[in-house]
């Protein structure tokens, strides 16, 4: 039986960043036990399992469904008003679920369900316009990737034409207070690497919506690509590295390491050149045995360059290659993001300025709660070893 606050011993909510950011760490390392309906994004190219609620006020998406978080202390309860999450009985901070978007309901004019060609990621947007990529079922396959898993669901479709997007983002900007629109793609084996397509989806759905775009794609091979891409209107870019410790990604994501760290440096200091500081970002996703040296020089790196690293701990997505993986510890990621987040306040490169996309939304990384704990001058926890 669901019980209510008046019937647990509550303790005052999160009511500052530091806290809070705290409360993201451990959920995003232990998961939520959920026992009512809750949107989720079970599979796809990146961070999954995401269960995705409002805490205090501040997106969040956190493991709901892998088998490790059965064991996890913190769970989502009804409350006379609203939700709350607790911990062993005890009430930690305000909570509300996301619900089940107005557009969902919708289709196209040749019967394609619009929740089959984007989902609403809180108050974003985000699609994969290409379903396929061309490392899938390799041996180059990334290791932390769901993308064929989605495509085997029968839960979205292959690929997602621009005037079909065009179409669910003014829905979803209408009917769910859609405030961006974060868009990626498998690779393909053009020298595009699938940026063209992607780019293209992105111009139209900005052009019908007027919502910021963020596109996302590998390195092109030609960086006159990146020249295309800007033309077309689109907001910011993400061309994700996932990690700097080159031994890592060699394991985890072949292609990417054979491309390697320093032509990413290459990429995005010409991206950065045409979109402005901030608005380039690149994943780095934690707990996959890096170095978490490398990892904090590698961010720093980026920072300077005006690149921003958006930390998060390993996601696993069911059926994919890491499916059995666990996220890292709370204390190491903790760990990093308080070394990261400084540089990136020093260095004006806080989400709050980012236009659109993943670095924007912040509701997979605790990096944005900590940056405004810093900005708004809260104590901080000491920094925890990295081991």
């Amino acid at each position: 039986m669901t019980q209510t606050a008046q019937t647990r011993t509550p303790i005052a909510t999160v009511d500052d960043g530091s806290r809070l950011s705290d409360l993201i760490l451990e959920l995003q390392e232990k998961g939520l036990a959920v026992k009512g309906p809750l949107e989720r994004r079970p599979g796809g190219a990146g961070p999954s399992d995401a269960g995705m609620i409002w805490v205090e006020g501040t997106p969040v998406t956190v493991p709901v469904d892998a088998a490790y978080v059965a064991s996890t202390p913190y769970s989502l309860e009804s409350e006379d008003s609203g939700h709350g999450i607790y911990r062993d009985g005890v009430r930690l901070a305000s909570a509300t679920p996301a619900g089940r978007p107005r557009f969902y309901d919708l289709e196209t004019a040749d019967g394609t369900p619009y929740w089959k060609l984007a989902l609403m990621h809180l108050d974003s947007l985000a699609s994969t316009v290409l379903q396929t990529c061309a490392y899938w079922g390799t041996d180059d396959q990334c290791k932390f990737c769901g993308i064929g898993v989605s495509l085997a669901s029968g839960n979205t479709v292959k690929v997602k034409r621009p005037e079909q997007l065009a179409e669910v983002a003014v829905a979803a900007r209408d009917l769910d207070g859609a405030v961006d629109i974060t868009l990626t793609t498998g690779s393909t084996w053009g020298k595009d690497r699938g940026a063209y397509y992607v780019s293209k989806c992105g111009h139209a759905m900005k052009e019908a919506s007027g919502l910021p775009v963020e596109v996302q794609f590998e390195p092109p091979t030609d960086l006159a690509v990146i020249d295309k891409v800007h033309s077309l209107g689109i907001d910011s870019l993400g061309i994700h590295v996932e990690s700097f410790d080159p031994q890592v990604l060699a394991h985890v994501a072949p292609p990417k390491a054979r491309t390697g760290i320093e032509r990413y440096f290459e990429t995005w200091e010409y991206a950065v050149e045409r979109f402005g500081e901030g608005q380039v970002s690149t994943y780095v996703i934690l707990g996959m045995g890096e170095d978490p040296q490398l990892t904090i020089e590698g961010c720093k790196r980026a920072i300077d360059i005006g690149v921003y690293p958006f930390i998060v701990p390993l996601r696993p997505v069911p059926g994919s290659l890491m499916g059995d993986s666990v996220p890292p510890s709370r204390a190491y990621t903790e760990s990093i993001a308080r070394q990261v987040a400084p540089e990136l306040v020093k260095r004006g490169l806080t989400a709050d300025k980012v236009s659109a996309g993943c670095a924007r939304c912040q509701a997979c990384s605790a990096l944005g709660s900590l940056e405004r704990t810093i900005q708004l001058g809260m104590p901080s926890l000491p920094v925890r070893s990295a081991s």
